[in-house]
């Protein structure tokens, strides 16, 4: 049953109403998007209850322990729905503005950033990344032998946000002889933005700039320069440029303390009993213990543009569907519409593989059919990746499972919120098979 949320202190006496309610009035803390019959979007309503089905399902195989799904089409809300509780340890029930750390979620509102500084002329593609970070200057490349090489040409700019610039996450620190040295780097306990750069300046390449995808902290040098291109602290300027013109209220490095009671407890997977538990419980060994999962969301002075914010669907639907409508929503333009375009095309060459990524978030990676532009995976071909959808469609995820996809072609955006690192369960590719099979009407020609 359909139980979508109006507010905290509400509780109606039954879902119908509620849900006949919500197609009434504009959707809690947005005069922006409001929700809509389905039938009016060209898509069932009797068949889209397969998405809520879906979620119950999700949460009564002990998948997850809650999830939100919201989606949209031609700008209106469809589908709006929090589904199980928000952890294994908190039995209250998910609610669909509570808060989720969306982690990689974060590299496509930090390379929009970078792209407004971009139209401004503040840095061309081409440029040397050391231009505006010399703290990389004299990086080498650690070759399959064991030596240290110098770099057959500079990074720029444009690899930096394609992901091909030899930089690495070291996730991989127990077979790769770089990685080992990323997570001795121990990167998350830089102080600042400065110091995080200085640390990475340090660590070797795995292969030279232009050479191939390799997913990395690149976005994360991507928010220094915006830092520094932009004059502003990094957070500040998503505040300014991105967050506040786009009404997105509930979109932070840090979770402010009235706001903490919304911010839904971590899990991962135990590998002794097979059970969701949250990570403060994490033992040792487990990859993320003392990395991405554990960062410190009440006190923070590193601002991560690869990783570091929270929010949730509600506030990352409004991000989606300004990409959507060309950079422009709620009054704000945001971008260009042909800086749009140009960011969410594959700039990767054909023989470009996505099969070395560091984190899970997308299913798409490692499949034919699937490039990356700037900031956003990009679909090129949705038969080859044998997963529903439309050429063109761009989309990302975070470590933590929570994923989006946007689809300029069938003009849906779609966003589904989980908390659980390393997750196994084909998320993206379930929603898009229940979001997809209930259109009655499609635009594709």
């Amino acid at each position: 049953m359909f139980t979508p949320y109006i507010s905290r202190a509400l509780k109606p006496t039954t879902s119908l109403f509620l849900a006949s309610l919500m197609l009434l009035i504009p959707v809690t803390g947005s005069a922006s998007l409001e929700m809509s019959k389905p039938e009016k979007q060209g898509v069932s309503s009797e068949k889209l209850t397969r998405l809520s089905e879906l979620s119950k399902q999700y949460v009564d195989e002990g998948r997850v322990t809650g999830i939100v799904n919201l989606v949209l089409r031609n700008g209106e809300v469809i589908h709006y729905e929090a589904t199980g509780n928000r952890g294994a340890d908190d039995p209250s029930p998910m609610q669909v503005d509570d808060l989720f750390r969306i982690y990689s979620m974060t590299k496509p509102i930090t390379a929009v950033a970078a792209m407004q500084l971009y139209e401004q002329g503040k840095f061309q593609l081409s440029d040397p990344v050391t231009k505006f970070v010399p703290e990389l200057k004299g990086l080498k490349v650690l070759n399959a032998s064991g030596q240290f090489e110098p770099v057959a040409r500079e990074m720029t700019m444009h690899q930096l946000l394609m992901h091909t610039t030899g930089m690495s996450y070291g996730f991989a620190a127990a077979t790769d002889a770089v990685d080992q040295r990323y997570a001795m780097a121990d990167l998350w306990a830089a102080k600042d933005l400065d110091e995080l750069a200085v640390r990475i300046g340090q660590l070797p390449l795995k292969f030279h700039p232009g050479d191939r995808w390799h997913y990395s902290v690149a976005v994360d040098i991507t928010g220094i320069v915006v830092q520094r291109l932009s004059g502003q602290p990094f957070d500040e300027y998503l505040e300014e440029h991105i967050f506040a013109p786009l009404g997105m209220t509930d979109t932070f490095f840090e979770v402010p303390e009235s706001e903490r009671e919304r911010f839904v407890p971590n899990h991962f997977i135990n590998p002794e009993t097979g059970a969701l538990t949250d990570t403060q419980y994490a033992p040792p060994p487990f990859s993320y213990r003392d990395g991405v999962a554990m960062i410190d969301y009440f006190d923070v002075s590193l601002f991560s543009g690869g990783g570091g914010l929270v929010s949730t669907a509600m506030d990352y639907a409004k991000f989606s569907e300004m990409m959507r409508r060309g950079g422009s929503f709620n009054g704000a333009r945001i971008l260009g519409p042909k800086t749009v375009a140009f960011m969410t095309k594959n700039h990767l060459a054909e023989d470009s593989m996505l099969d070395s990524w560091g984190e899970k978030p997308t299913d798409d990676i490692g499949r034919p059919g699937f490039g990356f532009g700037l900031g956003f995976g990009v679909v090129t071909d949705s038969t080859a990746i044998s997963i529903m959808g439309s050429d063109g469609e761009y989309n990302w995820g975070g470590a933590a499972g929570t994923v989006f996809w946007i689809d300029p072609v069938e003009e849906v955006v779609a966003i589904s919120m989980i908390q659980l690192m390393q997750s196994p369960w084909p998320l993206r590719s379930d929603v898009k098979v229940a979001v997809y099979q209930a259109l009655s009407e499609t635009y594709e020609k």
